[in-house]
């Protein structure tokens, strides 16, 4: 079946100045000029047989026909940039680089990511586990999924996760000799602990959880610690412990009964995760679906 189309070039002036309600936005965002922006959609209004804005003197308003326009065509040019990457993204081009944390890596997004590979076959996916600092433009990294306190300087932040630390177990423990019914049961188990608290004091650790639920007769420092918390989350899942975690990393145990939540009280981190995206490439048709495809996970 043919298609009859109006210049490509005139549907997406429409559809960033209709999604902006603006010429000089539209033009920003398109590479071009105002003018270029408005001589293409002057073309396409030609071509429709009538307006598609309301041109105020300060503002721009869409007609009833570019309203119902708007959310079609939105649809369609990110349709077009899915099709897009799976023709560039077959074999023997780039590879697509993810840079994560080894637990957020382990525990939740590559138990996803066939979903990712089933939605976009062509995409060849790399993950660097990895927390060290990097430039992701210089190190040829597409995104980062960063735990902290959204400070990333230059770049497109998403916020995924709201985090809280609080301790969890396996049921093993549960039908024990000495349950962890409440707090104070903690005497008569291993504590699991993380590294990574050690090296931010603003982070929550068994110290500070204790002192939150009033005990004051658990000794906090004993039981080992871990450099990996997907190291901690699976001593705790063997019955080796009771360890004090977050949200997303245990999740997907919680939800499988492979860790249970002895106590209600948690902590919050004032950290989340993040999606983190260097605004030169938020174009790129990889990186929008990726991004798409990530905040759909997240609220899923």
């Amino acid at each position: 079946m043919s298609r009859r189309l109006p210049p490509l070039n005139s549907l997406r002036a429409f559809e960033a100045a209709a999604r902006h309600l603006s010429f000089t936005k539209a033009a920003t965002e398109l590479n071009v000029t105002p003018a270029a922006v408005s001589h293409q959609i002057k073309a396409l209004e030609e071509n429709a047989g009538g307006p598609l804005f309301i041109r105020l003197t300060r503002a721009l308003k869409l007609t009833e026909r570019g309203r119902a326009a708007l959310p079609l065509l939105s649809e369609g040019f990110d349709l077009l940039a899915e099709g897009a990457a799976v023709l560039t993204c077959g074999p023997g081009t780039d590879v697509f680089t993810i840079t994560t944390a080894p637990a957020f890596a382990a525990k939740w997004l590559v138990p996803r990511l066939d979903d990712f590979r089933a939605l976009s076959p062509g995409i060849k996916v790399r993950i660097d586990a990895s927390i060290a600092l990097v430039d992701l433009l210089r190190d040829g990294i597409d995104v980062a999924i960063r735990y902290g306190s959204g400070n990333y300087p230059g770049h497109s932040i998403d916020r995924l996760f709201e985090e809280e630390v609080f301790p969890v177990c396996s049921p093993k423990l549960m039908n024990g000799p000495h349950p962890p019914i409440c707090p104070e049961d903690l005497v008569y188990h291993t504590l699991l602990h993380n590294s990574y608290a050690a090296t931010d004091p603003t982070y929550p650790e068994w110290r500070m959880w204790l002192k939150s639920a009033g005990v004051t007769t658990v000794d906090w420092r004993q039981g080992p610690e871990f450099s990996l918390e997907n190291m901690t989350v699976q001593a705790a899942i063997e019955g080796h412990g009771v360890a004090l975690v977050n949200t997303t990393l245990v999740s997907d145990d919680l939800a499988s009964g492979a860790l249970v939540r002895p106590f209600e009280l948690g902590i919050a981190t004032g950290f989340a995760y993040y999606l983190v995206i260097p605004r030169e490439i938020m174009d790129r048709p990889a990186v929008n679906i990726f991004r798409k495809w990530l905040l759909a996970a997240v609220c899923s």
